[in-house]
């Protein structure tokens, strides 16, 4: 099956039980059973829903994983992987990683004893540079965000494999359509399917897809202990988004390319960081591990007056905190998505006050370039 046509077949395809085209909503607490322990599969919707699964079942295919789970957020689905792990374990992780997984990792979990080392993990050399007998995991975003930094996931892959170590991999900005990190070697990807896969600024959720059983079976048992499960609302919400996501990826990334060139072709900016440019460092690991570029990019116009006065005087960008939808969203990490992350921090990893961060939605491109003409004058 190819990928387009699994985007809608895959998982469950409709309901045996109506002929339903599409899965039901199964907005249901509890089930009955024919007697104690005799029950059709379901007992109390934490441990399992109808919904929920079929949802789960069409990301475990896509990402052509062993299984999949879903969750309320994004955090939730990257904290329930953290949980996979043993007190006194550490993490190597992305330097240039979202600001909310940098800070669960560095205020919550550090609390619990998980010890963090955030390198850059595009240079491989820094990965293993930073293991040490207590490293478990590797966790990366490639690109990353805001920087856009591509990571070589069978490098990483082959070099945790060396060490006996899980790779995990965030595939958010990618998603399943561009990018399949399992086939390339990871461990676990998860996802924050709250932007493209949702892709429509109507629903908060996260997903992971897992590919040996016995990370299956621990993943369940803590998706089910934790309870920080997706609802069946949000879950056919997300059916729903993941059944168009080809034909929208593709037109974000239509709509990037004609920006990224507008930009470059401006003396009055300082950096545009895509990797779908040809000088951007990792486009050649880009163009191997993935089937295109994606639909974010981020630019530096030299001051935070001048981010602010962009964010103050654009009309089709929505200054919102999230991406991946169907509008055109604009932000100024710094200020925004990475506040959690130190200055001092900040500036060491290159996300300065005057960086602007867009995620290219689905308007006509003229538009958006026009848009950003008058708001750059």
């Amino acid at each position: 099956m190819k990928l387009n046509t699994k985007l809608i077949h895959g998982g469950i395809d409709g309901d045996p039980h109506t002929g339903a085209v599409t899965v039901p909503i199964y907005q249901v607490s509890t089930y009955r059973q024919e007697g104690v322990g005799e029950h059709k599969g379901y007992e109390y919707s934490r441990t399992g829903n109808p919904t929920r699964f079929a949802c789960e079942e069409l990301i475990k295919d896509i990402e052509g994983g062993q299984r999949g789970f879903a969750f309320s957020s994004g955090m939730a689905a990257i904290s329930a992987v953290v949980m996979l792990f043993e007190q006194g374990d550490h993490f190597i992780v992305g330097d240039d990683v979202y600001g909310g997984t940098y800070r669960v990792l560095s205020t919550v979990f550090n609390r619990f004893g998980i010890d963090v080392s955030f390198v850059d993990t595009s240079r491989i050399n820094q990965v293993e540079d930073a293991i040490n007998d207590k490293t478990k995991a590797v966790f990366l975003e490639t690109p990353s965000n805001p920087l856009l930094k591509v990571s070589d996931i069978p490098a990483v892959a082959d070099l945790c494999r060396a060490h006996g170590l899980k790779l995990i991999v965030d595939n958010t900005f990618m998603t399943p359509y561009w990018q399949n990190p399992l086939q390339l070697g990871a461990d676990i990807v998860v996802h924050s399917a709250t932007k493209y896969l949702g892709g429509h600024s109507d629903v908060v959720a996260g997903l992971v897809v897992v590919k040996d059983d016995e990370s299956a079976e621990r993943l369940h048992h803590i998706q089910n202990s934790t309870g920080g499960i997706l609802g069946p609302q949000d879950a056919w919400l997300l059916i729903r988004g993941i059944k168009t996501l080809g034909v929208r990826m593709k037109a974000h990334e239509e709509n990037t390319r004609e920006i990224v060139n507008y930009l470059v072709s401006r003396t009055d900016i300082q950096a545009v960081f895509y990797p779908g440019l040809s000088d951007h460092p990792g486009h050649q690991v880009q163009q191997r591990q993935a089937r295109g570029f994606g639909g974010m990019l981020s630019f530096d116009v030299g001051s935070a007056e001048r981010a602010e006065q962009v964010l103050r005087k654009v009309k089709y960008f929505t200054l919102a905190e999230s991406l991946g939808a169907v509008e055109s969203l604009i932000s100024v990490p710094a200020k925004m998505t990475h506040a959690s992350i130190p200055p001092e921090r900040r500036a060491e990893l290159g996300i300065s006050d005057g960086l602007i961060r867009i995620s290219v939605g689905l308007e006509d491109s003229e538009d958006l370039i026009a848009d950003l003409e008058q708001a750059l004058a």
